[in-house]
């Protein structure tokens, strides 16, 4: 075989690869464009809702979903799978008779949905939750970890939403109200009378959910709590009836109480392999299952953590691990002397 044979292979071998490669770099540049068309205007509508719903209720990408649907288009898709709060329709809250014969058992379950991965935890004695907050509010946030070890709490969550000025992500800045040791911490509005999304424990250690004014809560006598939503279950009554409650799949952080009084922790993980995250639909389900008759969701995304017993045992979305986070719901130790 001479030289020219051999250089006419070599030749052949480089054009096949530059064809293969320009065809590849076609494709992907073809399906990046073309994929948000099928998205948002093509005929997966179960794809279509987690999508926009994804992107609507979140600050940092509502954009997206505008670019490409108007107000009332994203209010057509999402509008049928929203929880509805029976307190709007004057439904009240009906009171739990939670009694002080409270054990001190912390329970821990690993929760799998098959698509979701996540931790759950029964706190029996109510009595033991309280609010923690940030040392730097409203100049930034802490870290769930952080705001616990420096309470002393032997577990906590992540609890209230936060105003991301600049996009910031310092978790400074709360959003609605925050009660702590029963006197009324901060407030975003100076109208007490306005309702707000509500998770709040009274002195009793009952858990309040659902739209309530700062005047109504101090005459429910609360003592913890924070303003964020919607409410999952009421009265022993799921409020996401169809649809998959209209928020996309995320990571997610939620709370219950069952009617013995006992508080249910709820995390799961999302945005990486083996957990993509869950729908509020598939949240309000999981505390169903575990007796729930109120429940409420939290703050979820990037700030989802739950620390017990001195370190963080979910995985935070973040790469960067956790969110710093204006508000914790924290366990703390038991009054008997145990943990």
């Amino acid at each position: 075989m001479n030289t020219n044979e051999n250089v006419q292979k070599h030749s052949n071998k480089v054009s096949i690869w530059n064809k293969f490669l320009i065809f590849f770099i076609f494709e992907f540049f073809f399906s990046a464009l073309t994929m948000p068309f099928l998205v948002f205007y093509g005929p997966f509508d179960n794809i279509k809702k987690i999508v926009v719903g994804a992107s609507w209720n979140s600050f940092r990408t509502q954009y997206v979903s505008k670019m490409f649907l108007s107000d009332q288009a994203i209010a057509r898709i999402l509008g049928n799978g929203y929880a509805v709060d029976p307190s709007t329709a004057g439904e009240d809250l009906q009171i739990l008779k939670l009694g002080q014969n409270h054990d001190d058992v912390i329970e821990v379950f690993n929760v799998d949905g098959g698509d979701y991965s996540g931790k759950l935890m029964i706190v029996h004695d109510p009595t033991r939750i309280v609010v923690g907050y940030s040392s730097q509010m409203p100049k930034a946030g802490e870290t769930t970890s952080t705001i616990a070890k420096r309470n002393g709490a032997v577990a906590a969550i992540n609890a209230g939403g936060f105003m991301d000025l600049a996009w910031a992500g310092t978790g400074g800045a709360p959003m609605g109200y925050i009660f702590s040791g029963g006197k009324l911490l901060y407030s975003q509005s100076k109208d007490e009378n306005a309702k707000a999304d509500t998770a709040a424990f009274t002195d009793k250690g009952m858990l309040i959910v659902g739209r309530h004014s700062i005047s109504q809560l101090k005459k429910y006598g609360v003592k913890e709590g924070v303003s964020f939503g919607p409410p999952l279950i009421v009265n022993g009554k799921p409020t996401i009836k169809k649809g998959d409650g209209g928020w996309g799949i995320a990571p997610r952080t939620a709370m219950g109480q069952r009617a013995d009084g006992a508080v249910l922790f709820l995390v799961i993980d999302g945005r990486r392999l083996g957990s993509l995250g869950a729908t509020l639909r598939d949240v309000q389900d999981i505390l169903l299952e575990y007796k729930a008759v109120n429940a409420v969701n939290l703050d979820g995304g990037s700030s989802t953590t739950m620390y017990f017993n001195g370190k963080v045992i979910n995985k935070p979305s973040d790469v960067l691990g956790e969110r710093s986070v204006p508000t914790t719901f924290m366990v703390m130790p038991s009054k008997k002397g145990g943990k």
